[in-house]
């Protein structure tokens, strides 16, 4: 099972960008499908990107479609998510997961991390 951290977060204008960071142990992480989820205040944990083992299939959120790029290092045990035009309802905590499935649900999810807060102003 991987262990996940990420990192990357901060404040941001509306218009801006961030690249998070999710670094994984273990010496499986090419096998896993790997994913993005992001939870604002009041609101329920949505989903907004993920990435196959090999990078072949790379699901968005229609929202962040075009703005948002999804990429994994295996190498380095890491994937990214580049986060570009950022607009204010993109606020949110952003949390990294790792699964048995692209199709990313609660019963495919096996580890989730700590999540990095994201804060676009206006």
């Amino acid at each position: 099972q991987v262990q996940l951290v990420e990192s990357g977060g901060g404040l941001v204008q509306a218009g801006g960008s961030l690249r998070l960071s999710c670094a994984a142990s273990g010496r499986t992480f090419s096998t896993y499908a790997m994913g993005w989820f992001r939870q604002a205040p009041g609101k329920e944990r949505e989903f907004v990107a993920a990435i196959s083992g090999s990078g072949g299939i790379t699901p968005y959120k229609d929202s962040v479609k075009g703005r948002f790029t999804i990429s994994r290092d295996n190498a380095k045990n890491t994937v990214y998510l580049q986060m570009n035009s950022l607009k204010p309802e993109d606020t949110a905590v952003y949390y990294c997961a790792a699964g048995s499935s692209i199709i990313m649900r609660a019963t495919t999810i096996s580890n989730w991390g700590q999540g990095t807060q994201v804060t676009v102003s206006s």
